[in-house]
């Protein structure tokens, strides 16, 4: 899959982390991929991708949430903005778990959404947040 369509699948994987995570406690990977597709056409290799990272996301959410509440010591997952929140997942999710993906490109990816999506302190944060992962997850 080309670059472009990998960083359009993670876009769409955080829009649906989005949704996911504004209706609370329904956190139903099935039900929000299917909503979120019904209304855009997307390439099918786009749509695999962003859908394998919501799973994994959804499916590792505890762990994932564990490790980012244990690395951003001065702040509370609930107090982070809900796109910051998201794309840390995201990026979480692909450093613990998508070992085949380079660390510099999951933390480059996140840095570029941050910008797109988040505010204006959203690329330095998530960056530290995820380098400080990766030490964690990904050192020898």
């Amino acid at each position: 899959m080309a670059k472009a369509s990998r960083r359009h699948g993670r876009e769409n994987a955080l829009q649906v982390l989005f949704q996911m995570d504004g209706n609370g406690a329904a956190w139903d990977p099935v039900s929000a991929l299917d909503s979120f597709f019904a209304n855009f056409d997307h390439v099918v290799s786009v749509r695999e991708f962003a859908s394998e990272l919501v799973r994994g996301v959804a499916e590792h959410r505890a762990e994932i949430d564990g490790r980012i509440g244990q690395t951003a010591t001065q702040w509370r997952l609930e107090r982070m903005s809900s796109v910051d929140r998201n794309l840390l997942r995201l990026g979480a999710y692909e450093l613990m778990y998508c070992s085949e993906v380079p660390t510099s490109v999951v933390i480059n990816e996140a840095i570029e959404i941050a910008r797109r999506y988040g505010a204006e302190t959203s690329p330095g944060f998530v960056n530290g947040i995820l380098d400080e992962i990766a030490r964690q997850v990904r050192s020898p």
